[in-house]
């Protein structure tokens, strides 16, 4: 009897499948892969991004056995083993942030005329938040980051790193205090009246 791979399953149940049908993890990595690049290139550049994201799923893979089937989404598992893989690179990471801070803005931008001054206020303001970023602790960063580019909730996050929600809402306050205080208390998005 042959079977077919699990597809369009919630993402426990394509963990659960994987367990006899390998090849039904790679849905996971379908559903995800480009989500992780793109955060973890914001992170620390495309150049590790690919092979983060790789490393990522290679360790999900063989970890497939102990995940947590009552939890139907795996993004904050996937979001934990690749920030735990990112900690390898905190280097990496503090040098892209000095980088992107001396970079020259680039001030191309072909968008309408609302996104073009918004863009032009954000790209401003890119040195300090990057100096701020680079400045924050690690898990206050990791964070902070989480919730922005990762787009998860503060229990994903909790569940991402394996610390209580109220420790996530404690470092993303503290991580946006500390990035507030280094933009000078304002918002570079919002037009002053």
């Amino acid at each position: 009897m042959i079977t077919q791979p699990a597809t369009r399953g919630g993402d426990a149940d394509l963990v659960s499948a994987s367990w006899t049908q390998p090849e039904a993890f790679a849905e996971l990595f379908d559903r995800y892969s480009g989500m992780l690049y793109r955060y973890v290139a914001k992170r620390l550049g495309p150049e590790p991004a690919e092979d983060l994201v790789g490393e990522t799923f290679l360790v999900a893979f063989s970890r497939r056995r102990s995940y947590d089937l009552a939890y139907p989404d795996a993004r904050p598992w996937l979001f934990g083993i690749l920030t735990k893989l990112i900690s390898r690179q905190r280097r990496t990471e503090a040098a892209r942030y000095r980088a992107l801070s001396r970079a020259p803005v680039d001030d191309h931008e072909d968008s309408p005329a609302d996104r073009v001054a918004a863009g032009v206020s954000a790209q401003a303001a890119r040195p300090a938040l990057v100096s701020a970023l680079a400045a924050l602790p690690a898990k206050d960063r990791d964070v902070l980051l989480l919730i922005a580019w990762g787009d998860l909730t503060y229990e994903e996050v909790a569940q991402a790193l394996g610390i209580p929600v109220g420790t996530v809402r404690s470092r993303l306050n503290r991580g946006r205090r500390k990035v507030r205080a280094a933009l000078g208390d304002t918002n570079p998005m919002v037009e002053e009246a």
